[in-house]
């Protein structure tokens, strides 16, 4: 087994993070400490997937009421049913895809992407190639609905601004780097008692805003990057049974902060950074406030 040193391990003492991770670690905790999950937790898993594919959705601009989403069947009316439908596919398959994300991550988000954009989409299932374009992020905004709360100032302007997207040959090699990045820490065993190893929240935080900024396929990409975090946390321990929806609190907390956080990890400045896994924390534990809610209904009898 490696004992080098984790290349991501330095973003962990990034001003803000210790604290952020902290939190986040008691949250989770706590979340897997109630007594719903001790014979419930399938049917928590199960409303944190359908609550996390809303969201995610709706940071794709089809923002849908949960009961609608939960209702539905038909999702390929239009536009925003499709992106509905493709979250709801990533959010049901993201955990049986564990076992393929350790040795072949590259597989898995091929995989994701056919999920997110449906078989008819164009470049369905592989990275785009040169000269094809990248939809959007950020096609609609999302306000606010939670004020974050102990999370890093961004640093003011200029950080709102996200850079082009990156040539295909430039994306293909970036994700080749992230791919060989997460097999050696699944070698390592993420984090074995010889090695200094990032948290899981910041190796997720780095996973989904490297997805993000590369954009490698035509569409989708927010759907994809959403879902490979929730996967991370999955495999990196921090979320094993996947009962904290993310996708929640970066709805909750709007597609300005998250835009905004993004351009802060894109920079690549100590403070940008960190504000960008600050704000992947506070958007999980909003994401197990939910479902701490979920529970809380649970023992009431009216979930």
């Amino acid at each position: 087994m490696s004992t080098a040193a984790d290349p991501l391990a330095p973003l962990a003492e990034l001003p803000g993070v210790p604290e952020a991770v902290a939190e986040v670690r008691r949250a989770v905790d706590r979340l897997y400490g109630h007594r719903v999950m001790r014979r419930r937790a399938a049917e928590v898993t199960g409303e944190a997937a359908l609550r996390g594919a809303r969201a995610s959705a709706a940071l794709e601009g089809a923002d849908w009421p949960l009961e609608e989403v939960r209702r539905r069947t038909d999702f390929g009316a239009d536009d925003e049913a499709r992106t509905v439908g493709g979250a709801l596919r990533v959010s049901a398959e993201a955990g049986q895809l564990l076992s393929v994300w350790r040795t072949s991550p590259l597989q898995v988000l091929a995989r994701l992407h056919l999920l997110a954009a449906g078989d008819g989409a164009e470049g369905v299932g592989r990275p785009r190639r040169a000269g094809e374009p990248a939809a959007e992020l950020f096609p609609k905004a999302l306000a606010a609905t939670e004020t974050p709360s102990g999370s890093a100032a961004l640093p003011p302007g200029s950080m709102a601004e996200l850079p082009s997207v990156p040539s295909s040959d430039e994306a293909a090699a970036r994700l080749d780097q992230l791919a060989g990045l997460l097999a050696t820490r699944a070698d390592r065993g993420a984090g074995g008692p010889n090695a200094k190893a990032a948290p899981a929240l910041v190796v997720a935080a780095v996973v989904h805003g490297e997805l993000l900024l590369l954009r490698p396929f035509r569409s989708a990409n927010g759907l994809v990057a959403r879902a490979a975090q929730r996967i991370t946390l999955i495999a990196e321990g921090l979320d094993p049974k996947s009962i904290c929806p993310a996708e929640v609190g970066f709805a909750e907390l709007g597609t300005d902060a998250y835009r905004a956080a993004l351009a802060g990890y894109a920079s690549g400045t100590r403070e940008g950074m960190a504000a960008w896994i600050v704000h992947c924390a506070e958007a999980l534990r909003l994401g197990v406030r939910e479902s701490t809610a979920v529970c809380e209904a649970m023992q009431r009898g009216m979930a």
